[in-house]
């Protein structure tokens, strides 16, 4: 049995850990990166770097490697890739499964304003903050280089390219991140305002508490949603179980 893992995340290779290690009789687990990180955290396994050409590629490669399950395990905001991998896994009548972590759930005390994508979240900033922590990823910047008015503190793992806001430092860093390592990121930078996507998961979450901590409002970007038809798992144990049952 062939299992292809459209990875790059955690649970990505957390799964891929899980497989490989796994007593089940001739199974093969491949994870697919789509390289746009510099240096990424290899999962265990057969893994294959670079993007497959659209969905009649992705199409073409679950045939010509004879694919039998494809759990797509990207990051929550990978919408391009998770329809193509729908689309393509009909085309090639193979099961998938997609692997999300469930998301962020406000508590008591978070100042959250949502927004349904990066456009929309630099329109709600000038009325919430000067001094913007920006933690959405170096892709997508151009929706905030218009703000000239605000500063911002952009974190990603990769150094970002224009076009950016013109007051902008940039912090390279890569979690999980601590509590402590987050209350002295707002404090340093004196952070009024911060704006997320609703990734989910612990390994970035300790900032949405420094920042109820604060009072600092925090806006909060809607992920895309699954496609249609389309089960989900929230764990890579319950990704891992969906895998066995084709293996028995």
């Amino acid at each position: 049995m062939h299992v292809l893992i459209l990875g790059g995340t955690g649970e990505a290779r957390r799964l891929a850990g899980l497989l490989h290690g796994a007593e089940v009789a001739g199974l093969r687990v491949t994870s697919s990166l789509a390289g746009r990180v510099a240096a990424p955290r290899m999962p265990d396994g057969e893994v294959r770097v670079g993007g497959f050409g659209g969905v009649e590629g992705l199409t073409r490669w679950l045939r010509t490697h004879e694919v039998d399950a494809l759990i797509d395990a990207t990051h929550p905001f990978a919408r391009t890739i998770s329809f193509n991998a729908a689309a393509a896994a009909a085309a090639a009548h193979v099961p998938l499964l997609a692997l999300r972590r469930p998301g962020w759930v406000p508590g008591e005390g978070d100042r959250w304003h949502p927004a349904d994508s990066l456009d929309e979240a630099a329109e709600l900033l000038p009325a919430l903050g000067r001094r913007v922590f920006l933690t959405t990823g170096r892709m997508g910047l151009a929706a905030f280089a218009p703000l000239d008015e605000l500063w911002f503190l952009m974190r990603s793992v990769d150094a970002p390219e224009p076009p950016c806001p013109a007051r902008m430092e940039v912090l390279l860093d890569r979690g999980p991140f601590t509590l402590e390592g987050e209350r002295e990121v707002l404090r340093r930078a004196a952070i009024d305002a911060l704006v997320t996507k609703d990734s989910g998961g612990a390994a970035t979450s300790p900032k949405l508490t420094a920042a109820r901590e604060a009072g600092i409002p925090v806006v909060v970007v809607r992920r895309p949603p699954v496609p249609d038809g389309v089960a989900v798992a929230a764990t890579p144990e319950e990704a891992a179980a969906w895998v066995r049952q084709f293996s028995g």
